[in-house]
């Protein structure tokens, strides 16, 4: 009787546990179908890298799995038939997570109560013109986008600016959109050069980019940047330990490893013809990913951000710092060791980019 007892007691037991189960799975179900759709703005949705990245924001890679998206995809007259492809292959795909397409080439309504806006239209550098002509082309563009934000998008709207150059013109952005948008908000791409320090890491050791973490972008999105592994930790199998021991090649570290990153845009665009469209379309979707739903602990990554002064940066501009996230808001790591060789190198990139503010208000005065 008390072994008969005893099975009893389990198959009750199991058949709690089960229905407990049926339970939790019907509750998550429904926190799952109740998530509201959150309005993502791609400005510049005809392009190359619009082309990319919309798919990518579709299938849930920037905001998780779970979380339905109105995508806003915006763009100039020009190429309105571009668009109108886009959101026709949009609409094809069937995507579960799209609960809405806005297809428009007028600011005002593609702003219209966007929480994440990616603007990657922007004004390109072509054969002849001037540096400066170049700026105030977009200079004229970010000031336009920025009121447009600052008048319809939703309140606490993040702000990720991808097109070149791309410090700077997130600063125009911050001028123009305060102060509804807060400078805190707003963002430059440089998690792709972050990648692209990963993967130049992970190749030399062979060893899976996932176990290479903690390289820094410091500055500006050009040529000046400084890709730094000073601080970088890579998973040997038996622990973390410092790239730079690791590598043992102080030269390669200093010299060919930072060129390279500096470099790589350039060296795609001249063996594709075409810039790099998809690496950069997926740091957009990383950037923002590591931004609303936070880094992972232990880990930094690399964003533009509006300097506070730390590191002897000066406050005010948009400059590249290694940052941690929580609760959709960032924060500059603070206290790493800068030697000579780093300090030299932030520095210059910091004083193109003061030239490029001055440029920059030139064109607007």
């Amino acid at each position: 009787m008390e072994y008969l007892a005893a099975i009893e007691k389990s198959l009750f037991l199991l058949g709690c546990a089960y229905l407990s189960w049926k339970i939790i799975r019907y509750i998550w179900g429904l926190a799952k179908i109740k998530k509201e759709p959150i309005k993502v703005l791609v400005s510049g949705a005809a392009g190359q890298i619009g082309y990319a990245l919309v798919p990518l924001i579709a299938r849930g890679a920037m905001l998780g799995p779970d979380q339905p998206v109105i995508i806003h995809l915006l763009d100039i007259e020009p190429a309105v038939l571009s668009l109108k492809a886009v959101t026709m292959e949009l609409t094809d795909a069937a995507f579960p997570l799209v609960k809405g397409i806005v297809s428009t080439t007028k600011a005002a309504e593609a702003c219209k109560g966007v929480k994440i806006a990616i603007m990657v239209g922007g004004f390109p550098r072509k054969e002849g013109m001037e540096r400066k002509d170049v700026m105030s082309r977009n200079v004229s563009i970010y000031k336009g986008q920025a009121s447009a934000l600052k008048r319809f998008a939703a309140p606490g709207c993040k702000v990720l600016v991808v097109a070149n150059p791309a410090n700077t013109n997130a600063l125009i952005l911050k001028h123009f959109a305060s102060p509804s948008i807060p400078e805190k908000n707003i963002s430059c791409l440089t998690r792709l050069d972050h990648n692209r320090a990963l993967g130049q890491i992970s190749e030399r050791l062979k060893v899976h980019v996932g176990d290479v973490k903690n390289v820094i972008i410091w500055g500006n999105h050009s040529s000046t940047q400084y890709p730094d592994a000073n601080h970088a930790t890579v998973n040997t199998g038996k622990g973390w330990k410092p790239v730079r021991e690791v590598v043992s090649d102080d030269q390669w570290l200093n010299t060919e490893f930072i060129t390279t990153v500096q470099q790589r845009g350039a060296e795609i665009i001249k063996a594709r013809k075409l810039s790099s469209a998809l690496s950069a379309a997926s740091a957009a979707c990383d950037q923002i990913h590591d931004w609303v739903l936070g880094t992972p602990k232990g880990t930094w990554v690399s964003m533009g951000v509006c300097s506070d002064g730390s590191y002897g940066i000066p406050p005010g501009l948009i400059y590249s710092f290694p940052v941690t996230s929580k609760k959709g808001e960032w924060s500059i790591v603070q206290g790493l060791e800068i030697d000579a060789f780093s300090k030299a190198k932030m520095e210059a990139s910091a004083k193109e980019l003061i030239e490029e503010k001055e440029l920059a208000y030139s064109c607007l005065n």
